[in-house]
């Protein structure tokens, strides 16, 4: 537990200091060399770092919301310290090197229906981890809706299951 909270922090403080992507592209170079096909860890890490980053700011807050939604899946409470470091760094290269989008184009072939289905879930979640909804997030969302696998209302309910689970019943 006390490992745990010092990992999510000290992880949670490096994808806060980290800035948005810059560009979208292919996952190919101009080289030719293109990026191997993601793992499932990968991908589903992929998409939620994509609903942190899809405004160009990664706060402090959505960075340590971000590692807390990761860090108790069957898909990563096994992973070490320098496994999910090791992940991280992996993604962020690959936001910088593709983009928003390009994350995501690359992650959501890899994920199955279900996989997707929480994808989404904790992207929605993730987008509402400071309290204030941007209009990058709020595209991004619609986005992910549109692109996944899953008929496109069940998608649209999870984003609404989850934002009414995030309201303020005190906001007017």
């Amino acid at each position: 537990p006390a490992t745990g909270a010092r990992r999510s922090e000290r992880h949670g403080r490096d994808l806060a200091s980290t800035k948005g992507a810059v560009r979208t592209q292919s996952s190919c170079s101009n080289t030719d060399m293109c990026v191997p096909a993601m793992t499932t860890p990968e991908a589903f890490a992929a998409i939620a770092l994509a609903a942190v980053a899809c405004d160009g700011k990664l706060g402090r807050d959505e960075a340590h919301a971000l590692r807390c939604q990761l860090e108790y899946r069957s898909l990563y409470n096994d992973s070490s310290e320098a496994a999910m470091g090791e992940l991280f760094d992996r993604l962020l290269q690959l936001l910088r090197e593709q983009g928003v989008q390009g994350l995501i184009t690359s992650a959501l072939p890899q994920l199955n229906q279900n996989q997707q289905q929480s994808a989404l879930a904790v992207a929605a979640h993730l987008v509402h981890a400071d309290h204030k909804i941007t209009a990058e997030e709020t595209d991004l969302l619609d986005q992910l809706t549109r692109q996944m696998t899953m008929p496109d209302n069940d998608a649209r309910m999870v984003v609404e299951a989850i934002a009414a689970l995030n309201r303020d019943m005190l906001d007017s």
